[in-house]
C-alpha cells in the first residue's frame, strides 16, 4: 500500500528538500529505487498480516512508525538536519498523519481478512479517487478521458470486490476506505509541498501518524513474543527505508514514468501470498486489477501530458 503512499512522492522535490524543485532526468536510478520502493512496501503489507494473526492493527501500526523513525532520523541527517524540519503548518502535519493513520488502520485490519494479492489490488483504486475529487477540493479541470478512466477503473474494482454476490468480502470495503483516505492524503499534501520540504512531510507524518495510535494501545496492547520483536523492528526499518526510496525515486523520474513500475507490487503481492498463506485469488480479481492498473497508468501519463502542456503555454513569452 503505500505509505507511498504516505503522500510524500508527490513533492518532487529533493531529498533535503526546497519546495518546488523538480525531478531530474536520471530515470533509470528513479526507477531503481521505485522498485526497490515496491518491493519494501510489499514486505511490510506481509509483516503486518502475519503479526496481525496475532496483534491488533494498531499495535502494529505504532511499531511500524515506532522504529521507522529510525530511518527517518538518518534521512532528516543526510538532508542538512533539522533546519528543514522548521514549518509554519504543523496543523496542516497534523492532519495529514490524521489521514495517514486512518489509511493504513484500515488497511492492515483488511489484511487479516483478504488474500494479499487482493487487498493490495483494491489499495490502488487510491489514483482513481484523486482524479475524481480533484475538481471539487482542489479546483483542479479533469478532461473527459480522465474521467472516462476513472469510470473504467471504478468498473474494475467492482469487478474485483464482487458486491452483491456469494464471493463478496465486506472486508474489501475496509480497504475502499483506505484508498479514499489517502486519496485526501495525497490532495494535502499537493498543496502543502508548495512550502514543505520533503524530509518535513515525512517527518511528521511519520511522528505524528505513531503518535496517534498510543491512546489505543493501553486497550488493546498485546504482550510481543520474543520471536515477534524482531519483525516489529523490521516492519519499522523497511518501511522507513521504503519510504526514503520512494522520495529518491520521484527525484528521479516523472509520476508517468514510475506509474507502471508501482504496479509491480500486484507480482509481488501474489508470490508472497500463495508462498506464505498458499493464497489463490480468483479470475475476478485479476480481471479487475488489470482494469485498475491501466486505468491508473492512463491517468497518469494523460496528466502528465497536461501539466506538460500547461507549462509550455506558461513559459511562452507575452505577445
Amino acid at each position: 500500500m503505500g505509505d507511498v503512499r504516505d503522500g510524500s512522492s508527490n513533492a518532487a522535490a529533493r531529498p533535503g528538500g526546497k519546495p518546488g524543485e523538480h525531478a531530474g532526468d536520471r530515470v533509470g536510478t528513479g526507477i531503481g529505487f521505485d522498485l526497490s520502493a515496491v518491493v519494501c512496501f510489499a514486505v511490510v503489507d506481509v509483516l503486518a498480516k502475519w503479526l496481525g494473526e496475532d496483534y491488533p492493527a494498531v499495535q502494529i501500526l505504532f511499531f511500524r512508525y515506532f522504529f521507522g523513525l529510525l530511518p527517518v532520523a538518518v534521512f532528516v541527517w543526510r538532508s542538512g538536519g533539522v533546519a528543514n524540519l522548521r514549518t509554519r503548518r504543523l496543523p496542516l502535519h497534523i492532519l495529514r498523519a490524521s489521514l495517514l493513520f486512518v489509511a493504513l488502520l484500515l488497511f492492515f485490519e483488511a489484511l487479516q481478512h483478504l488474500p494479499l494479492a487482493e487487498a493490495i489490488a483494491v489499495a490502488f483504486t487510491a489514483p482513481l479517487f484523486v482524479t475524481a475529487l480533484a475538481g471539487p477540493l482542489l479546483g483542479e479541470a479533469v478532461d473527459a478521458r480522465r474521467w472516462g478512466a476513472v469510470i473504467v477503473g471504478f468498473l474494475g474494482a467492482v469487478i474485483m470486490v464482487q458486491p452483491g454476490s456469494a464471493a463478496f468480502r465486506p472486508e474489501a470495503l475496509l480497504v475502499l476506505g483506505s484508498a479514499f483516505a489517502f486519496s485526501l492524503l495525497v490532495m494535502l499534501t499537493r498543496r502543502m509541498t508548495r512550502t514543505e520540504t520533503n524530509v518535513a512531510l515525512l517527518s511528521y507524518s511519520t511522528l505524528f501518524a505513531g503518535a496517534w495510535s498510543l491512546p489505543f494501545l493501553p486497550f488493546v496492547w498485546q504482550a510481543p513474543a520474543t520471536g515477534d520483536v524482531k519483525l516489529f523492528v523490521a516492519i519499522g526499518l523497511i518501511g522507513g527505508v521504503a519510504a526514503f526510496c520512494i522520495i529518491q525515486a520521484y527525484r528521479h523520474a516523472p509520476v508517468s514514468v514510475l506509474a507502471p513500475f508501482d504496479y509491480t507490487a500486484l507480482i509481488w503481492g501474489a508470490l508472497f501470498g500463495w508462498l506464505i498463506w498458499r493464497e489463490q485469488p480468483g479470475v475476478a480479481v485479476w480481471i479487475g486489477a488489470a482494469i485498475v492498473s491501466a486505468a491508473g497508468v492512463y491517468i497518469a501519463r494523460r496528466e502528465a501530458g497536461v501539466r506538460s502542456r500547461r507549462n509550455v503555454t506558461s513559459s511562452r513569452p507575452p505577445g
